[in-house]
């Protein structure tokens, strides 16, 4: 590997980050706050780490799958670092620990957070801590769908555990194209949002801030009672529409909105990723009216924001979920589980991965029928080979295994079984909230040090879809 290549790559990612920082910068100047200081510090040494490498460091035209790994990873970890500093520098709840895990939350797009009063910091921390969402949102699927395949021609496994069957019939494009496609959705489902929101009553800063938490699937908001603060119905179906559609692939949403002649809705991805959700919706409302909400009306509301919410991993509440029956929070519990779609925003092990699995599953007891039988898996008519089966099913195991050893380690640091492992669950699937001490209304804040630390290991492994961070422990076996 060729490392000055390496961080001449990281240097481009640094300077977008630190291009985010002057914008927030410029926020507050204009509302004249406390974080104008932290924010101009933080620009300049991101800056200046970032432009570096662009002067000093030849350009290449091609690396190789290896320097393409360490490039994503790094990448995703030292913006982290430096979207720390902020935080840091200004203080207030944030110790260092607590300003890395509420950048590892921000670009992760997770959401989770050590706040107590989000209401208390200055507008410019607020709108880069939003922005944090945005940025991470778009960048995972540029780099999962556009740099990393472009590597050396190289099929790399970020980019194949990224991609189903679905989302590589949707992206049947040169890169250039595919890059378009990625940021005319993204750009797109960002100002309409943003307008829709303004329009509807939020102010222009919360529009924007609310949206970015929204179309990256985050959650992070500029109010302690999240999105249950404006008691509003027509924003609430906003942003749970918003949610949904973050929720797909963006190559099936370029299709939509482009009025092609496919034929998405036949899709096996899409028509599962629908109809669990409305089922979910259906089944939750049910379970709580009478018992949390008097009305029907009342209990389909909240219970459709929260279940699109938990589902696609934004995790934006207008409810306490943990005061609805057990077998509501059950259910949320799944979705925190299957999460989104491939190709989108969001993290967990996503529709795809369960469609293959239930497939994989059918096939084996097929299998067990008749032993010599030749039982090809196909999804919507595309075969799928073996390799890829078996790389969802390893997916699924490590991700439960992971998820069960984080929890574990929680548990000795005394933390409370059902907040152990909701916070576990919730961090490595993107999502945020958890149920107990983290639930929907509350915060990381009592989670002891190193359990941050860990919880942002999560993140990062959700994020990155395990194998991505694994990979830098091997690095000894690339020689």
């Amino acid at each position: 590997m060729r490392p000055h290549i390496i961080i001449r790559y990281i240097g481009l990612v640094l300077l977008l980050c630190s291009g985010l920082m002057f914008a927030s910068f410029l926020v507050s100047v204009y509302h004249t706050d406390s974080a104008q200081i932290p924010l101009l510090l933080s620009c300049v040494l991101t800056g200046l780490m970032g432009v570096f490498p662009m002067v000093f460091v030849p350009s290449s035209g091609q690396i190789s799958h290896k320097e393409g790994y360490v490039i994503v990873v790094a990448s995703w970890i030292l913006v982290c670092f430096f979207g720390m500093l902020p935080y840091a520098l200004w203080g207030g709840e944030f110790s260092m620990i607590n300003a890395w895990f509420e950048s590892v939350a921000g670009f992760t797009t997770t959401g989770s957070t050590i706040l107590k009063d989000v209401e208390a910091l200055p507008a410019g921390l607020l709108f880069w801590r939003s922005s944090t969402h945005w940025l991470g949102g778009i960048g995972i699927i540029l780099f999962a769908l556009v740099i990393v395949p472009a590597i050396g021609k190289v099929r790399m496994s970020l980019s194949r555990l990224e991609m189903s069957p679905l989302a590589k019939s949707n992206f049947h494009y040169k890169s250039n194209k595919t890059l378009q496609v990625v940021i005319l959705v993204y750009l797109g489902l960002t100002v309409v949002e943003t307008v829709l929101l303004y329009v509807f009553g939020m102010s222009l800063f919360d529009a924007v801030t609310h949206t970015f938490g929204t179309v990256a699937t985050g959650g992070f908001s500029t109010k302690n009672a999240s999105v249950g603060y404006y008691n509003s119905v027509a924003i609430e179906v906003i942003i749970t529409v918003f949610m949904f559609l973050s929720g797909m692939h963006f190559g099936v949403l370029y299709v939509i909105f482009t009025f092609k002649r496919k034929k998405w809705y036949k899709s096996s991805i899409v028509q599962f990723y629908f109809l669990s959700m409305v089922i979910g919706v259906i089944v939750v409302t049910l379970n709580t009216w009478g018992h949390n909400y008097d009305s029907f009306s009342e209990a389909l509301r909240y219970a459709a924001f929260q279940v699109v919410s938990i589902g696609t991993t934004t995790g934006y509440g207008t409810a306490d979920t943990t005061l609805w029956p057990p077998f509501s929070v059950m259910l949320l519990i799944y979705f925190m589980f299957q999460c989104a779609c491939a190709g989108s925003t969001a993290g967990g092990i996503k529709v795809d991965r369960i469609v293959i699995f239930f497939k994989a599953l059918k096939r084996q007891v097929l299998k067990l029928q008749h032993p010599q039988a030749v039982i090809p898996l196909r999804v919507d008519g595309l075969p799928v080979d073996d390799e890829t089966v078996e790389s969802v099913l390893l997916f699924i195991v490590l991700y439960i295994l992971i998820l069960f050893v984080t929890g574990l380690a929680l548990t000795a640091m005394s933390v409370d079984v059902t907040t152990a492992f909701s916070a576990s669950a919730a961090t490595i699937s993107t999502v945020g909230p958890g149920f107990g001490e983290v639930g929907s209304a509350s915060n990381y804040g009592m989670i002891p040090d190193l359990g941050k630390f860990l919880l942002s290991l999560n993140m990062l492994l959700g994020r990155l879809e395990i194998f991505g961070l694994m990979l830098l422990i091997y690095m000894k076996s690339w020689r």
